[in-house]
């Protein structure tokens, strides 16, 4: 098989793996910190930091759909503009506007079903191993984003609303993930259903863990500069993208 047919058998999105999951906690993790620095440190506020981080979404997703093939760098780039996107844009619906966390959360809930089931009626697929046009790829970006909009809702809901706190809301949705991997393994859920799921709880994990990273120590975090813990944290991305080869998914026939 030539180099050329290979490639052309190839997805623009990379295999799901353990190491995969791991960036993702990281990238959302991350999301939160940068988000918060922007947003936050940088006093430019929610409106302005989700301008900013808007802007780097569009143009990482567009060089992300004129790609021929599946870059590591270019794809975590663009699920890391689209966590702190999901930050300050989830931070501004439910504090700026006034919708507080459990009406963002339920706004949001609806908005990613209806990108799911768009998705799914006019592409027949929402499996990541059919992402290989523009159209598909166009989809499976509008979902991400709505999902880790709704993680940043959930993780603050869950860790303020609710009560539980940062440790608290690491502890639910950590819970939340290890029946997700046993559903995969031991049941005959759809493996495409349990993607989604654990897709989606792995933002409000980071979200939760972020906050413990740089919220002050009187709201239960560490207090940490959220420059240095983002700094650190990209550290680990990049040496994880260079250290463990990543390769695409196989496309669906």
């Amino acid at each position: 098989m030539s180099q050329h047919t290979i490639e052309h058998s190839l997805s623009k999105v990379p295999e799901v793996t353990l190491v995969y999951w791991v960036l993702k906690i990281a990238a959302t993790t991350l999301g939160e910190t940068a988000g918060d620095a922007v947003s936050m440190s940088m006093h430019l506020g929610y409106l302005a930091a989700t301008a900013i981080f808007a802007a780097v979404f569009m143009g990482a997703v567009v060089a992300q759909i004129r790609a021929q093939r599946f870059h590591p760098v270019l794809y975590w780039t663009t699920i890391i503009a689209t966590t702190t996107l999901g930050t300050t844009l989830a931070d501004f619906a439910d504090r700026s506007l006034g919708i507080g966390y459990a009406g963002g959360a339920l706004l949001l809930t609806a908005l990613l079903c209806a990108s799911l089931v768009s998705w799914q009626r006019s592409m027949g697929s929402i499996a990541i191993d059919t992402v290989h046009t523009p159209k598909a790829e166009l989809f499976y970006w509008v979902t991400i984003m709505g999902s880790q909009t709704l993680g940043t809702a959930l993780g603050d809901w869950t860790a303020d609303s609710a009560g539980l706190g940062y440790e608290g809301g690491a502890v639910v949705f950590g819970a939340l993930l290890v029946l997700v991997v046993a559903a995969y393994a031991w049941t005959r859920l759809s493996h495409t259903a349990l993607f989604w799921a654990a897709f989606v709880l792995t933002r409000p994990l980071g979200a939760v863990v972020g906050d413990f990273l740089d919220k002050p120590v009187s709201a239960g975090g560490l207090a940490l500069d959220r420059f240095a813990a983002s700094a650190t944290i990209l550290l680990f991305i990049t040496a994880c993208i260079v250290i463990f080869k990543q390769k695409a998914a196989r496309r669906a026939h």
